[in-house]
């Protein structure tokens, strides 16, 4: 766990409703932070969404309309790497 300095406690409550971000200069990596809370919920939306017998449902019907589309061109599968289900 990494513990705020005086001084990003000060930038935190600056904030207000919106999420401060903090950016790693080695690696360019923008992260935004939210309170546990906030987490708990977004995780627990994120579960809700997976388990969902709705998207499950639409899964077909919606990849036939992309294939439609053109999403199914070989030089769309680029976003396939991006799909962070597929991340190991």
């Amino acid at each position: 766990m990494i513990e705020l300095t005086l001084e990003q406690r000060q930038a935190v409550s600056k904030q207000g409703e919106t999420p401060p971000r903090a950016i790693d200069p080695d690696t360019d990596t923008t992260y935004v932070l939210i309170s546990e809370a906030v987490y708990a919920r977004l995780k627990a939306l994120l579960i809700e969404e997976q388990n969902s017998q709705f998207l499950d449902d639409m899964y077909l019907p919606t990849m036939e309309v992309f294939g439609k589309e053109g999403w199914d061109d070989p030089a769309m599968d680029i976003y396939n790497d991006l799909d962070p289900r597929r991340q190991a």
